[in-house]
């Protein structure tokens, strides 16, 4: 292989392999930013964990994973398509750095006490306290998953999975991305009562 045929496929790789090193840097620079804003980098429980599967435990939002990551997967799901509308002319790989980067500013803005708050008073996590630093990174790892499904999925079966999803979160914990979203602005007795089992 010539010396410039190698420079050539260096620069190529180089240059795809920068959108992954900003994401990677981006989740860095968020950890340190949600631990700077107060919040814990593991369970106060004092285990670390890779998956709790109720909704309603102590623990949720505080591990790696939980329920509530189905909605972040949601999130890249809904990012990778509004991306490729609005910015169909950039490469993926870039598509892809800035919807991280958005899930990124979400966790930061997410978990400022203002939102906290509001998470309290009008959703059913009553006991809601923020995330820990390593479940905002499982979030965000999430969405990525989702935004790479997305890609692979195309737009029609996106869409199928983003709604099947839906149905099998409000069967099962009894919210979901659209239900959440809902409450935060609209919040409604009725159905935190129904989120509660009452």
């Amino acid at each position: 292989m010539s010396e410039s045929r190698h420079n050539f496929i260096s620069r190529d790789a180089a240059r795809n392999a920068l959108p992954g090193i900003i994401a990677a840097a981006t989740l860095a620079l968020t950890a340190l930013e949600l631990h700077r804003q107060g919040r814990l980098w593991l369970c106060s429980c004092g285990r670390f964990a890779l998956w709790v599967g109720d909704a309603w435990s102590s623990e949720t939002s505080q591990q790696l994973f939980d329920p509530y990551s189905f909605t972040h997967v949601l999130h890249g799901l809904v990012f990778c398509g509004l991306l490729a509308l609005l910015l169909s002319r950039v490469e993926w790989r870039w598509r892809f750095a800035v919807a991280v980067a958005c899930e990124a500013v979400w966790e930061l803005i997410e978990n400022t006490n203002l939102v906290i708050e509001r998470y309290r008073e009008a959703t059913a996590a009553l006991g809601y306290k923020g995330d820990t630093v390593v479940n905002s990174l499982g979030d965000i790892a999430s969405c990525a998953l989702g935004f790479l499904l997305a890609r692979r999925l195309g737009a029609l079966r996106s869409v199928v999975l983003f709604f099947a999803t839906e149905l099998v979160l409000l069967v099962w914990i009894r919210d979901s991305l659209l239900l959440n979203v809902l409450m935060l602005f609209f919040p409604s007795g009725r159905l935190r009562a129904w989120q509660a089992g009452h």
